[in-house]
């Protein structure tokens, strides 16, 4: 017979444990008639071992209270499948969640590189999956849930395109996109794709500029850019928000900004 002690240093668990799968009805050790000690035989230290076993696997305790009620390999079995399923639940939320967190690295990236600088770049291929009117158009933002991964709006596919001319904005509508593989082998009309851009992130929000617009500012700049450099502009611009960081409370948002040459 072994103590409390002894077990959890033959097995490498805690006397917490121990105790805990005692509770659950997992192990049944005799306890002392005088003291009270917990006394293990052989089969209590098996009855660990084997409750050490399923959990090294994640079962949860409940479960493996009902394999040791008689249950048959094919019982098993259906509950290794039951796990199974989760584990790959899981690991493709982990996957969507790492591909988020790296696309905001690289926001962060482009921030550092191209605040305020400008440099020629391909945009997309993008699908275009809906519209909306408008940035402030909160009663369509369920258009945004519909055609996009998101389960809670970010605006991360919505993308502000303006139309312009040597006067200045015509007009500016909003679309709904999702990144697709290579634009040649798509036949669907409703792909937005520019091999040559003027890219530039700028920044914006009321800690920037107190909120103002800055359409005219952008604009003037973009054809001041393409005078000094000989660039042919094709008359729209693509904006979509970047990353927004606050400081003091008030936001500061950074915009990518894709002008499409001819």
């Amino acid at each position: 017979m072994y103590t409390i002690g002894q077990v959890a240093k033959f097995l490498g668990v805690s006397r917490d444990t121990l105790k805990y799968y005692e509770e659950k009805g997992l192990v049944k050790p005799e306890h002392d008639a005088h003291n009270g000690y917990r006394k293990y035989n052989e089969y209590d230290i098996q009855d660990v071992i084997t409750t050490n076993f399923y959990r090294e696997i994640d079962i949860e305790i409940k479960k493996i209270q009902e394999i040791r009620q008689n249950m048959s390999v094919v019982d098993l079995e259906s509950i290794l499948e039951e796990k199974e399923e989760q584990i790959v639940e899981e690991l493709e939320y982990k996957s969507l969640l790492l591909k988020k967190i790296r696309s905001v690295k690289e926001a962060c990236n482009k921030i550092n590189n191209h605040l305020g600088k400008y440099t020629i770049k391909e945009m997309g291929p993008l699908e275009v999956v809906g519209n909306i009117t408008d940035y402030k158009a909160y009663n369509e933002y369920e258009m945004l849930k519909i055609n996009t991964e998101e389960k809670a709006v970010t605006l991360k596919s919505a993308r502000r395109v303006i139309y312009f001319d040597q006067k200045g904005m015509k007009e500016d509508h909003f679309v709904i996109v999702r990144e697709m593989g290579d634009p040649e082998h798509n036949d669907n009309g409703g792909i937005l794709y520019h091999p040559q851009c003027m890219y530039m992130v700028i920044e914006n929000g009321r800690a920037v500029d107190g909120g103002e617009s800055m359409d005219q500012e952008v604009g003037e700049r973009l054809l001041k850019i393409a005078r000094e450099n000989g660039y042919e502009l094709a008359g729209v611009t693509y904006i979509n928000i970047l990353l927004t960081t606050y400081v003091d409370g008030l936001e500061r948002v950074f915009l990518e900004v894709y002008t499409p040459l001819k």
